[in-house]
């Protein structure tokens, strides 16, 4: 089977595709990645796994119609028995290619649940309205990350019929509870043991909502000195002169800002509190990493985020600095005992409903019943 995804950018849709093809069984699928713009950091740990890795070199935000006569071309010489998209953009060049290239089923997946037009450029949401009118013809099934994403889309024309809900699913034996982590971790960043540690991993980008977050740290810090925030992201750094700006305003001596890290969960590990500040989520996997790694959380009400946590976490509103604050203070005002029986909580929530197991499984079962009704037809 063929995979076509837009990129491989270590964003969370293209870390969960990769989850899938390390778990997935090569006894029955024998997998290709297609990348519509480029492989990327990503691309290479696919390869890494044996898996081949394609890219069209796309340019971002410009649809090419050689791009997709060469994909077309591709799949009509490899003949997969089905073509899994991932994401918009390969939903629909995904499944143009595919009919083109004889008729091969094809399969979408969507990974957002936010389709505002302040979360979200022009062209991703025009793809959006052809996909919800092709949905009526192309694909077999539609798979989406969480319910609130499958809400939205059948809202937004999707056919309900065709949507199927498949969490995404963690492996709790990478991220899991590290004190020797938590330890050289904070000292690497220079964290007094008496200071706790509020943090969150996520890239630069408006639906993470940082100004909301640094709004929040700056109501926050004016009533206690004993708090810290550990930020962790691409663009997450003191060169973007946007975020420090905001920074500034709070205070510069109780920011950690670390960029894009490869260790991620042994920096989870030094959270007392991890948390989100989204306007725009479907199924935030910094959030269900966290709690696998026994930190609890205080989230924003977006997407799957309070299904996640449920009664182990903290859900304020989005956009609401002071209601996020707040959620940071009651956290932290439980103490180091209550929050270690939460974040312990946290993790047998999501071992029991969101291991990486399940995730598979189901994606498995999918892709051989498409497979075996495409074959009869």
């Amino acid at each position: 089977m063929v995979f076509v995804i837009t990129n491989l950018d270590c964003g969370g849709a293209e870390v969960m595709l990769l989850r899938l093809l390390s778990r997935l069984d090569q006894g029955k699928f024998t997998a290709q990645v297609i990348s519509l713009i480029e492989t990327g950091q990503l691309g290479r740990q696919i390869e890494a796994l044996g898996v081949p890795v394609r890219a069209l070199g796309m340019r971002r935000g410009r649809p090419s119609f050689n791009a997709l006569i060469r994909l077309a071309i591709w799949l009509r010489q490899d003949r997969p028995q089905l073509v899994q998209t991932w994401m918009y953009h390969a939903d629909l060049l995904g499944s143009i290619a595919a009919w083109l290239a004889g008729g091969i089923p094809v399969t979408w997946g969507i990974h957002q649940s936010d389709l505002s037009w302040a979360g979200n450029r022009f062209l991703t949401l025009l793809t959006v309205k052809v996909c919800a009118c092709l949905s009526w013809l192309s694909p077999k099934h539609i798979i989406c990350c969480s319910e609130a994403s499958k809400q939205a889309h059948q809202a937004a024309g999707y056919v309900a019929e065709k949507l199927v809900t498949i969490p995404n699913g963690y492996d709790v034996d990478t991220f899991k509870p590290d004190d020797l982590s938590r330890t050289v971790i904070r000292a690497e960043l220079d964290v007094p043991e008496d200071m706790m540690v509020i943090g969150m991993v996520a890239r630069a980008h408006p639906q993470k909502d940082y100004p909301n977050l640094l709004r929040a740290a700056r109501v926050i810090l004016r009533e206690r000195r004993d708090v810290c925030f550990v930020l962790c992201g691409h663009d997450v750094t003191w060169e973007n002169e946007e975020l420090t700006a905001l920074i500034e305003s709070a205070d510069r001596e109780q920011f950690r800002l670390l960029g894009q890290r490869e260790d991620i969960p042994r920096v989870m590990a030094a959270f007392d509190v991890a948390t989100l500040s989204s306007f725009g989520e479907a199924f935030p996997n910094v959030i269900s990493e966290a709690m696998s790694c026994g930190v609890p959380c205080v989230v924003t009400d977006v997407g799957d985020a309070a299904l996640i946590v449920g009664d182990t976490g903290i859900v304020v509103p989005t956009r609401d600095p002071v209601a996020l604050a707040e959620g940071w203070s009651r956290m932290l005002d439980l103490g180091r005992e209550a929050r270690a029986r939460l974040g312990l909580a946290a993790r047998e929530r999501i071992k029991e409903h969101y291991n990486v197991s399940k995730f598979v499984g189901r994606y498995e079962a999918l892709y051989e019943m498409t497979s075996c009704k495409s074959m009869t037809v």
